[in-house]
């Protein structure tokens, strides 16, 4: 913004209150149907602006709402700005239409100075605004606050309607740009899911796997190497259990007898309605290459009151970001606690995933996470030895999956996961060899993708930076030489 003294010839120094009536509306009961049922008159919520025209409103009011509440219509034409929650969203109505409190409006713009302009004005101030909010969770400003801000513009109409003019005509430059930036990472995005795809159907590996025919296992001896490795495992786990119990009874049974391993499940190839899959592959439940599938603990398991600061981290949904974990030192659990939950602790390549909202967001539990525990809103998988953790988060966060867990997922305000509908997803199974070559090829491409996608974004805010500064240059006057 200006200075008074670095004013251009032919402009003003005011303020938005000495040259604009402004006004908010309010907002009718909703608990009177009265109010709102069969409404005709359009009443806009802040989510309803877009900086640009406004010409509707999701929810409407009846003129009984109109007549017996604090609403008022706002005259077409008025510029609209949010100021209270997310201060400084604008917007031009080109219809009459009712607001709530939140926004406010011009209820008379002087002859001599457009709309558009003081639009525009607002726009270029809009991060100043934001820093003058007042309040704790949802930030405001009074219209005392608005009607103080300083206001500067030039005296001739038709100044105003260049500078507006070169702005759009920037601005739709500018857009072109960002719409093509995108674009592109739509493109991106749908080349990722594309990849995974072609990763879990084999057609990513198909010339490598005619390299290597003869020395692949069939189909029916990969089901063979699962099932000696689950045997395997279910032997060991017994073993432990033995130990366990000849602890227990030398400690004097103190507290309560370990619990012996549940009986092996038995384990087949899925038969049904699945994609087609290259030979030496086939289908099987998720269950039957894990050892563990299990939610985190909840109920009196945990409590708020066992959150500290900076001891064990536990991990919910939350914490999964774009495949890695990244804890919150202010939500952990001492060691004592840690270990009543021993059945939750997560253990390097496990998989942690969420089970709540967003559907197959996961991640492998690293060295670095190892020991941390598994949080309520999550599940955990433990993939069997023989089978790659790294391979098998890929195909949990693929779309074929995510579609799946949505389908079968519970629950109607937030989607909601269990440990049966975790363990009966479908999953390709292929050679350990085979799963190698696919995660080798996944790592480089996808590496490039996300590199991809951090330049446009980049490449994205510097865009928006680009209109701010148009603005910047604008209302000081350099528009006009341009």
């Amino acid at each position: 913004m200006t200075t008074e003294q670095e004013l251009p010839k032919g402009w003003k120094k005011t303020t938005l209150g000495a040259e604009f009536e402004w006004s908010s509306g309010g907002t009718p009961k909703s608990g009177i149907p009265a109010y709102y049922e069969n409404g005709s008159i359009h009443w806009l919520n802040i989510s309803d602006l877009n900086d640009g025209l406004v010409s509707y409103a999701e929810k409407k009011i009846t003129e009984l709402g109109l007549q017996e509440s604090s609403a008022k219509i706002v005259p077409q034409g008025a510029v609209l700005i949010a100021i209270y929650g997310s201060i400084g969203k604008l917007g031009i109505n080109t219809i009459p239409l009712a607001t709530n409190q939140a926004i406010c409006f011009t209820k008379k713009i002087p002859e001599y100075i457009l709309n558009k302009f003081l639009f525009y004005y607002l726009l270029s101030i809009r991060n100043q605004l934001i820093t003058m909010g007042k309040g704790g969770t949802q930030q405001n400003i009074s219209q005392t606050v608005l009607k103080g801000v300083p206001f500067f513009y030039p005296t001739s109409k038709e100044a105003q309607q260049a500078i507006v003019n070169k702005i759009e005509s920037l601005f739709a430059e500018i857009d072109e740009g960002i719409g093509r930036l995108k674009t592109a990472a739509q493109q991106i995005q749908q080349y990722r899911q594309s990849l995974l795809k072609n990763a879990f159907n084999g057609e990513l590996t198909k010339e490598w796997r005619s390299k290597h025919a003869d020395t692949l296992p069939s189909e029916n001896e990969l089901l063979a190497q699962i099932q000696t490795t689950r045997e395997q495992h279910h032997a060991q786990q017994l073993a432990d259990w033995q130990t366990a119990v000849s602890q227990w009874e030398q400690n004097g049974k103190e507290g309560k007898k370990p619990s012996k391993p549940k009986k092996l499940k038995e384990f087949n190839q899925l038969e049904g309605s699945f994609s087609n899959l290259p030979k030496g592959w086939c289908w099987v439940e998720l269950s039957g290459i894990s050892s563990v599938i299990r939610i985190g603990p909840f109920g009196s398991l945990l409590h708020k009151a066992d959150y500290i600061n900076n001891q064990i981290p536990l991990i919910n949904p939350s914490h999964i970001k774009n495949g890695k974990i990244i804890p919150d030192f202010q939500l952990t659990v001492s060691k004592e606690k840690l270990n009543e939950l021993n059945n939750y602790i997560m253990r390097e390549n496990d998989i942690v995933i969420g089970r709540r909202g967003e559907m197959g967001r996961c991640a492998v539990v690293t060295s670095n996470e190892n020991g941390w525990l598994c949080g309520t809103g999550s599940m955990f998988v433990r993939p069997l030895n023989s089978v790659s953790s790294k391979f098998y988060a890929y195909i949990i966060s693929s779309e074929r999956v995510k579609d799946y867990l949505s389908n079968s997922s519970i629950g109607t305000t937030m989607q909601n996961l269990n440990e049966k509908i975790l363990q009966t997803v479908p999953v390709p199974l292929c050679s350990t060899q085979e799963q190698l070559k696919i995660l080798r090829i996944l790592d480089v491409n996808l590496t490039a993708c996300d590199q991809l996608a951090a330049e446009l974004s980049k490449q994205l805010k510097q865009a928006e930076l680009l209109k701010q500064a148009v603005l910047k240059v604008a209302f000081s006057g350099g528009l006009l030489d341009k």
